[in-house]
């Protein structure tokens, strides 16, 4: 069912197509301007075609520049001559050697079809340069720096961490703990980008994974401070000790299991049975 469907559809537009060639071609040949960019020394292709078994030209403003005829490329602006380019196969017009003057509204015209463009020529992007400013054991500041202002742009793996519009630099703050994700500086401009990638590891003196010395520095102050504790109670309990054995009543001793014994007592002291015999001389 679907397959008529569409062999329906394209025989209806087939016959309107040959009922109202006219009224298509002048519908198809409204102006349409898009809005192209590129940068100072680099190319740019105007997405108008004029093929080699069309006549069309290229112009500037109000200008004509070229022109394509019977398959041949005629200059009529001499200033293009060495960078204008037309493509037979394609039919593309190529601009190359850009430079900011070249900036305006280009126009493909071939027949009753034109296409304008809007083209903008910029300087190039900066290549931004890395430098870590901060560094800790534990996190690091890293500065990307352009020497002319530009939109700077931190990216950490896939997302934007800070921007700044216009900027010679920006700094981003880099945690030990995200040493594994990739880190890269981006300087851009309406017509391009040229971006830095940054290993944190290296720069920020990050071991990628922790090391055995690594895992001993972290035991040391533990193992020290349960020594030191060990001394100071055991210095206490030495203490404690000797402050009680000094209060112990004289005549009193202590036995194995903690209780003072009474005072040993003769054994004449309370029994009637003995009597004491003074004798004088």
């Amino acid at each position: 069912m679907e397959t008529l469907l569409t062999a329906l559809i394209h025989i209806q537009v087939n016959i309107f197509n040959l009922c109202f060639p006219v009224t298509l071609g002048l519908s198809a040949g409204q102006e349409v301007k898009e809005n192209l960019t590129g940068t100072v020394g680099g190319t740019v292709t105007l997405p108008g075609a004029v093929t080699e078994t069309e006549t069309g030209f290229l112009s500037y403003g109000r200008a004509i520049i070229a022109s394509v005829t019977k398959g041949e490329l005629d200059f009529d602006v001499d200033t293009y001559q060495n960078r204008l380019q037309w493509n037979r196969s394609s039919g593309l017009f190529k601009i190359t050697n850009l430079q900011r003057n070249d900036s305006g509204i280009y126009t493909v015209q071939r027949g009753e079809f034109s296409s304008s463009y809007n083209l903008q020529i910029y300087d190039p992007a900066p290549t931004p340069a890395v430098t870590a400013v901060d560094v800790t054991s534990d996190l690091c500041l890293l500065t990307c720096s352009v020497d002319k202002p530009a939109t700077l742009l931190w990216i950490r793996d896939q997302e934007i961490q800070t921007q700044n519009r216009s900027a010679p630099s920006l700094t981003v703050t880099v945690h030990k703990e995200d040493r594994a994700s990739s880190y890269r500086c981006a300087a851009a401009n309406p017509a391009e980008n040229k971006t830095v990638d940054v290993d944190v590891t290296i720069l920020c003196g990050f071991n990628e994974t922790e090391t055995p010395n690594d895992r001993r520095s972290y035991w040391i102050p533990v193992v020290v401070s349960v020594v030191v504790l060990m001394f100071v109670a055991f210095g206490v309990w030495m203490v404690k000790l000797k402050f009680l054995g000094r209060k112990e009543p004289a005549g009193q001793t202590q036995n194995r299991s903690g209780y003072s014994s009474p005072p040993e007592v003769s054994p004449q002291e309370n029994d009637p049975t003995f009597t004491t015999v003074i004798y004088r001389t």
